[in-house]
Formats: C-alpha cells, sequence, structure tokens
C-alpha cells in the first residue's frame, strides 16, 4: 500500500485533515446526492472544509492513474492553484490525497476550503424569469471571456460547476468547482471559445443575451458569435440526448 499527498503550504492542520480523510465513511455531513463522487463537509477548527472522494476507478484506470495520468485529485489540486495564480475564481485548494496499491489506484481525495455562495448558473436555468438574470447572464459572459483570454478551456463548463456569489451594486463573482478537466492554452481560437459553452444548456433567450455581450467583449460581430453558439450548442444536446437513448437501450437488453 502506497500514500501520496500534498497539502497547501499555508495547512497548519495536517493531521486533523489526514483524520477526516481515514474516518471519511463515518464522519463529516454529505453534500448534494453523491451519485458519482461523494462530498462530505467536515468542521476544522471553527473553518469548514470541503472533502470530495472520487469514485474508485475501473480496472483500466486504475492502472493509467498510477503510470500515465494524474489523478482526478492531483489534478483538481494543481489546477485549482493555477487559477488562482491567474486571478481565476475557485475555492482555495488545501490538499489532495491517493491510495495506491501495486496494482494502481484505489481511492483518492481533494479537499479545499467550503465556499458559501448564492446560487448556482443551474439555477438561471431553472427558475423562470430569475431576478437580475439579463445582468448575471452578461456578468458571466465576461467571466468566461476572462477564462478564454488566459487560455483556459474548463472542460466541465456546465450548470452546476459554477458558483456564484452577490456582491454590493449588483455585481457578481464567479467560482468553478469540479476542476479535474482543464486545457490551458497559449491562444484559444473562435470555434473554442464557442463551443466551450456547449454543456451549459442555455435556452435559446439566453444564448441571445450571452452572445450579444460576448460580441461586444470580444470585437467579433453579433451575427456570428449567435449563429456559433447556437450550433454548437444544439449538437452538444442532439449528441447528449443519443447518448442517454443508447445507455437506456443498453440497460434494457442487460436485464
Amino acid at each position: 500500500m502506497t500514500i501520496k499527498l500534498m497539502f497547501s503550504k499555508t495547512v497548519q492542520n495536517s493531521k486533523e485533515i489526514l483524520h477526516f480523510i481515514k474516518e471519511f465513511k463515518s464522519e463529516g455531513v454529505v453534500l448534494g446526492n453523491g451519485d458519482r463522487n461523494m462530498i462530505k463537509l467536515f468542521n476544522l477548527n471553527g473553518q469548514t472544509i470541503n472533502i470530495k472522494s472520487f469514485k474508485i476507478p475501473n480496472i483500466v484506470n486504475k492502472i493509467a492513474y498510477k503510470y500515465f495520468r494524474k489523478s482526478k485529485a492531483k489534478r483538481s489540486f494543481e489546477y485549482a492553484t493555477i487559477l488562482l495564480e491567474k486571478g481565476v475564481g475557485t475555492p482555495q485548494p488545501i490538499a489532495y490525497f491517493e491510495n495506491f496499491n501495486k496494482l494502481g489506484l484505489l481511492d483518492s481525495y481533494y479537499v479545499s476550503e467550503h465556499l458559501e455562495y448564492d446560487l448556482m448558473f443551474r439555477d438561471l436555468i431553472e427558475t423562470n424569469n430569475y431576478p437580475d438574470l439579463e445582468n448575471i447572464l452578461r456578468q458571466f459572459t465576461r467571466f468566461t471571456f476572462n477564462l478564454h483570454e488566459k487560455g483556459i478551456e474548463f472542460l466541465d463548463h456546465s450548470p452546476g460547476n459554477t458558483l456564484i456569489k452577490k456582491e454590493v451594486n449588483d455585481q457578481y463573482s464567479f467560482y468553478l468547482v469540479d476542476l479535474n478537466r482543464m486545457n490551458f492554452h497559449v491562444v484559444m481560437d473562435f470555434d473554442l471559445r464557442m463551443k466551450n459553452f456547449s454543456r451549459l444548456a442555455l435556452r435559446q433567450e439566453m444564448i441571445i443575451v450571452m452572445s450579444n455581450e460576448y460580441a461586444k467583449v470580444s470585437g467579433k460581430s453579433e451575427e456570428l458569435v449567435l449563429d456559433k453558439m447556437l450550433s454548437y450548442t444544439n449538437q452538444f444536446q442532439h449528441d447528449y440526448a443519443k447518448k442517454r437513448k443508447l445507455k437506456k437501450k443498453l440497460k434494457f437488453w442487460k436485464k
């Protein structure tokens, strides 16, 4: 058995954090539904921290994460550090933990500060006429444009992965979570930028607002931005629907 762990430089409570990981199954408060990965909250000397336990990988990935690829926990920690260095909001990374046997990776954990937020981007999609919707969408679009300008391609730029805090004077701050899938570029081309909006499950009226704002900040024509954003969004939703149908068929034939 081999254990690998890394703490951020500011951590002073490493023993307590290791205890939380060791007792993860029996302690802590569950956050969310835990369908794929389990997230729990723990009290660390009056501060709430967030520990994410990643699903135990299949046999192929067990080997891959030991010899060829970084684990999701390690990537989450490293990418959070990079985002903060680039001035992009994300909960403060604290540590990651990996547990290996002779075959490969067993379990892994990512530890970060728990962020209190006012809403997720998902709330804007699921709630009709969300208060101050257009203002939030425009600020979120500028936030995403800023990611693109810094060469950050957040591959899981989806409704549940942006936390939003309301600040004073109708301003909003945005924080990325679920960070283990990212690419970093010197320059992101226009099509890659537009494709990056496709997983957000935007309604058409939201796309109209966001394409208008992206055109303003990027200097591209509004017609071109709208066309590309609609095209990539529709294609993603079409492909996603096909995958769901295929999964249902496979489940049916396995019965």
